[in-house]
C-alpha cells in the first residue's frame, strides 16, 4: 500500500442574535507535520478579518491559531485547509521487540532516563479520571506478563464491543466514570476510558484529534461535510515509540487517519475555543468537515472500516 493524499476543509460557523463587538479565539486546525504524514499546504481562513491573529507552536508541538476579531459581526466563520499525505502504517508494528514487551516493563517509570519525557502522560487529570471503576476494567486486560502490544489491541477491541456509539449521549465535560457506568458515548469518551486504563496500570497514554476518511456507501458520491472531527489515543512503548489505536472502530491508527494534535487531554487541544463580548443571548454553532481523497494520487479504493470518526464539539 503507498501513501494516500487528502484535502481536508473544517469549516465553522458561529451566528449569533446580536452583535458581537469582540471575539478572541484559538484553534488547533492545522495538521500536524510527522514521519508517517507530511503537510503539503495548509491554511486557516476567518471571516471577518481578524484585526490581530498570530501562529505559534505549544508545549506539546501542536500548531495553533490566536485570532482577535474587532470588528461588529453576528457570524464568525473559521474554516481550515490542508492538504496532507499519510503513510500506511508498519504492518509489523506489533511484533516489534517495543510491542512484545511485557506491559509492567513499558513503564516509563521503569524505563529510567529514556522514559522521562513520557511521565507526565501517566499523570492522572483533576478532577482524577482513575476511579475503582477504570481499574476494575482495566485488570482484565493488563493480567501479569502480558505483552504491551497484545493487551492494548484487546483494550481497543474491548471497548468497541463493551460501548455503544450514540451521538450526543454525552458532553465535553462528561466523567470517564459516567461513559463507564452508561456504556455508551463518542469518540472522545472511548478515547478517554482508554487512556484512563493505560494510566491505571502506570503506563503512558496521550489524548490525539484529528479526522478518520470515511467512504461513501456504494454507488454514492461524497457528501461534503459528511465526516467530522475524530479522536483516539496512543501509548507510549520503550523506545520512544507511540503506538495510537482506535477504540471507537478497533483498529491501530492507519493511512485514513489525519492527525492534527495531541495532548493529555481533549482540554488541551479543543478544535476551537474562545471568548466573545457581546449582548446576545442565543447563538448556533455549525460544522462541517470534508476529507476527500485527491483525484490522481495513489490512494487505493479500500473501503473504511467500523464506525465513522465522530463526535467532537468545538467550544
Amino acid at each position: 500500500m503507498t501513501a494516500r493524499r487528502y484535502r481536508v476543509i473544517h469549516r465553522t460557523s458561529y451566528t449569533y442574535d446580536d452583535v458581537v463587538s469582540s471575539s478572541y479565539g484559538r484553534c488547533y486546525l492545522t495538521p500536524r507535520e510527522l514521519p508517517h504524514q507530511r503537510v503539503l499546504d495548509t491554511r486557516v481562513e476567518i471571516s471577518p478579518e481578524p484585526d490581530d491573529r498570530s501562529t505559534g507552536v505549544d508545549v506539546y508541538g501542536n500548531t495553533d491559531t490566536y485570532f482577535h476579531v474587532r470588528t461588529g459581526h453576528d457570524e464568525l466563520v473559521v474554516t481550515a485547509t490542508s492538504m496532507v499525505d499519510v503513510d500506511p502504517p508498519d504492518p509489523g508494528v506489533l511484533s516489534s521487540p517495543a510491542a512484545l514487551v511485557p506491559w509492567e516493563q513499558a513503564r516509563p517509570a521503569v524505563a529510567g532516563p529514556a522514559g522521562a519525557a513520557a511521565v507526565e502522560f501517566t499523570l492522572d487529570l483533576s478532577p482524577p479520571e482513575i476511579t475503582d471503576a477504570v481499574t476494575e476494567y482495566a485488570q482484565a486486560v493488563f493480567t501479569p506478563g502480558r505483552p504491551v502490544g497484545e493487551a492494548v489491541v484487546d483494550l481497543t477491541s474491548r471497548i468497541f464491543h463493551d460501548f455503544t456509539y450514540k451521538s450526543g449521549s454525552t458532553a465535553i465535560s462528561t466523567r470517564v466514570d459516567t461513559v463507564l457506568e452508561r456504556r455508551m458515548g463518542v469518540c472522545q469518551d472511548f478515547a478517554r476510558v482508554a487512556i484512563a486504563c493505560l494510566r491505571s496500570v502506570g503506563l503512558a497514554a496521550r489524548y490525539e484529534s484529528g479526522y478518520l476518511a470515511t467512504d461513501p456507501p456504494p454507488g454514492r458520491e461524497r457528501i461534503f461535510g459528511a465526516d467530522a472531527s475524530h479522536a483516539w489515543a496512543a501509548v507510549w512503548l520503550p523506545g520512544g515509540q507511540w503506538l495510537a489505536f482506535d477504540p471507537t472502530n478497533d483498529k491501530l491508527v492507519d493511512e485514513r487517519h489525519v492527525t492534527v494534535a495531541w495532548g493529555r487531554d481533549y482540554d488541551d487541544v479543543p478544535p476551537l475555543r474562545g471568548v466573545i463580548y457581546t449582548e446576545s443571548k442565543k447563538s448556533r454553532i455549525t460544522v462541517s468537515v470534508d476529507v476527500g481523497p485527491v483525484e490522481g494520487d495513489s490512494a487505493d479504493d479500500t473501503p473504511g472500516h467500523g464506525r465513522s470518526g465522530v463526535g467532537i464539539p468545538e467550544n
